[in-house]
This record gives C-alpha cells, sequence and structure tokens, in this order.
C-alpha cells in the first residue's frame, strides 16, 4: 500500500464506489504477510492512509448532504465506515493515530442513521422489573409484507456502534433486517441474564409485522457466540445460529480443572481428543467460525461438525485466514462477514448452498 495515492474519486451513489472500497480494503488484508505486520514503521503508515480514506469520505459525505445529495451522502459514509473499521483492525492499544476512533465512528454512526432510507430505528423495551433494554433495528430491502431478521449480539469489548459501522456496509443490499443487540450490559444484572434479555428480543421481532417470524436468526461474536448458542438451545423458533455450537462453556471448564488439579495443559494447548463436545446439541443449522468471532478452534469446531453429522443434523464451519504477529491477530474481516452473510441468506431462504467447510 506504500505509495498508493486511493484514487476513490467521487461516489455515484449506486453502490459502486463502496464496492470497490470493500474489494480494495479485502485485497489489502489478503496480502499482508506476519514479517510486514511486525514491522512497526509499515503498520503505522497503513492505519495513517487508512484513516486519511476514512476522512476524506466523511468530508464527501458532509459536503454530499449540504447539496441535497442523499444518497451520495449515505454511500459516502458507508466507504468512510468501513475504512476506519479497517483501521480499528491495524491499531493497538496507544496508537496515538487512533485517540478519537471509537468517537469518530459514533459520529459517523450517527450521520449515516439521520440519512438512511428505510431509517434505522433505536428500540428500547421493557425487560423484567422495567429495566429499559435498547437496541438497534434496522429493516431489509424487501418487497413483499415481510423479510428475514438477524439478531446480531455484540462481544463485550465491542460497542454496538463499532459493530453496526462493520455490518451497515457488509448488509446493506441484503433482503433481511438487523437487530443489534447487547446482551451482556443490563439495566438489572441480577435479573436479567443473557439469555432472558435475547429472549426478549426474540419476542419483538416475533410481534414485529415487517418481520417473518419463521425465518429468524442469531449471530454472536466473542461472547456473543456463547449466548447465541444459548438462545439456540432454548428457543426453538431460531431458524439458524452463528455461534460457538455451545462449545467454549465445556472447554472452559476443562481448562479450569486442569489448573485446580496440577494437570499442567490449558485449554489452548490440550489435544483434539481432550476437547469435550457439548452435552446437547443445537436443533437449527448452525455455523462455527473459527477463532476469535468464537474463541473455538479449528479441531474443535470440525469435531463438532463430525459429530453432528453424524446424527444428520446441519452444521457448518469456516475457518477465516488470520494473521497473527507479536502485537495481536488481523483477519480480513470482509471476507469474514460476506461469507458468514451468504450463509445467512442460504439458510433463510435467500440464498444458494455453500460447502459445509470453507477456508478463507
Amino acid at each position: 500500500m506504500e505509495g498508493d495515492h486511493w484514487p476513490h474519486g467521487s461516489c455515484d451513489g449506486a453502490g459502486g464506489s463502496l464496492a470497490r472500497l470493500r474489494k480494495r480494503a479485502s485485497e489489502f488484508f489478503e496480502s499482508l504477510s506476519v514479517a510486514e505486520l511486525a514491522r512497526e514503521t509499515h503498520r503505522q503508515l497503513w492505519l495513517s492512509d487508512w484513516l486519511r480514506v476514512a476522512e476524506d469520505y466523511w468530508t464527501s459525505a458532509e459536503f454530499a448532504r449540504a447539496n441535497g445529495a442523499d444518497r451520495i451522502a449515505r454511500e459516502a459514509w458507508m466507504c468512510s465506515l468501513t475504512a476506519f473499521e479497517v483501521a480499528r483492525n491495524l491499531s493497538c492499544p496507544g496508537d496515538l493515530a487512533t485517540g478519537d476512533l471509537a468517537d469518530k465512528v459514533e459520529l459517523s454512526v450517527r450521520s449515516f442513521s439521520d440519512e438512511a432510507d428505510p431509517a434505522i430505528e433505536r428500540v428500547e423495551l421493557e425487560g423484567f422489573d422495567h429495566a429499559a433494554l435498547t437496541g438497534y433495528f434496522l429493516p431489509a430491502l424487501r418487497h413483499g409484507p415481510s423479510a428475514p431478521a438477524v439478531i446480531c449480539i455484540a462481544d463485550e469489548n465491542i460497542t454496538l456502534a463499532s459493530l453496526m459501522s462493520r455490518l451497515l456496509p457488509t448488509s446493506l443490499r441484503r433482503k433481511m433486517s438487523l437487530l443489534l443487540v447487547d446482551a451482556e450490559k443490563s439495566p438489572a444484572p441480577r435479573l436479567l441474564k443473557p439469555q432472558h434479555i435475547l429472549q426478549c428480543w426474540m419476542d419483538y421481532l416475533d410481534a414485529r409485522p415487517d418481520v417473518d417470524s419463521q425465518r429468524i436468526a442469531i449471530y454472536g461474536e466473542g461472547t456473543g457466540a456463547r449466548h447465541a448458542s444459548s438462545l439456540a438451545l432454548l428457543d426453538r423458533r431460531i431458524s439458524a445460529a452463528v455461534c460457538d455450537g455451545a462449545l467454549v462453556t465445556p472447554v472452559m471448564r476443562q481448562a479450569a480443572i486442569r489448573w485446580w488439579t496440577g494437570a499442567g495443559q490449558s485449554g489452548h494447548d490440550a489435544s483434539a481428543a481432550d476437547s469435550p463436545l457439548p452435552p446437547r446439541r443445537i436443533a437449527c443449522p448452525l455455523l462455527v467460525v473459527v477463532g476469535d468471532r468464537s474463541m473455538v478452534r479449528e479441531q474443535e469446531a470440525l469435531d463438532l461438525q463430525a459429530s453432528y453429522r453424524q446424527a444428520g443434523a446441519d452444521c457448518s464451519v469456516v475457518v477465516p485466514n488470520r494473521i497473527a504477529y507479536p502485537r495481536g491477530e488481523v483477519d480480513n474481516f470482509i471476507a469474514v462477514d460476506d461469507f458468514i452473510f451468504e450463509w445467512l441468506d442460504s439458510k433463510l431462504g435467500a440464498g444458494h448452498r455453500l460447502d459445509p467447510i470453507t477456508y478463507l
């Protein structure tokens, strides 16, 4: 990317610029190497370049909005959010260039929300003990009276604004609605367990006339992947789940037992044969994304899939191309997000069949 002047040009309002930028970002991630990421000067240069691209699109969006070009403004904000997300993936704690990145992302999301068509809804529900639950509903581009919907659960370390900034460009042209929620931050934590919070949201979607109640899926990232599994086990209304397959909890329990008994190996060092399969099977089709998004290792996911297939059940596995380097790990979030939504399309009746095991 060094020496690249980023000829992104003006937005056309028809999605062309966003598609080109996402393709460029995906190719950028695919070209990265461990050696390059380990060079601090390279990483800082890439970080500055992507932040500059994000700022350029943000400026273009504000200019377009001031001149009444709403479609162009919306696309420019989508491009800005995509570039900000690339920068966030490249950043490390302490980077001066990203000091106010979270604030910029939140401002961009708010600006897009103000101009979105159909509008992004801020939803408040009265949960148990009159505790308010807050989420964001992104309506589908639909031609019929109702459309499928996906409950998206944020990781405990990711804000809803950050999750929205990444998923908006991915889902923009798909015919499914998104409901973005946080299952961890309950106003009444002693009364509301994550699965109870998610069932409140499930009831909310079930009652919406623009949502097809027979096609509601759930998607969780990080700790949200565990909560997605819990809801899929608890609520038979879920049609598809992107989750940890209920694997992480027994693996963590096994690691704790090893630690307390002094067995020596941690959960991550244990052999695949030592990894217990969950005692219960999720009834709906499920997808396990190997790595940080589910905290599940590849062999654990493949063992789980073999168990499901032996029982005639539907379990898919995707293995992202992750680049580990001394300060962390980077993956091509654009390729992963696109695959996840393509899989959801296939299970909710709008897409083609995918291979049960996919390496990105």
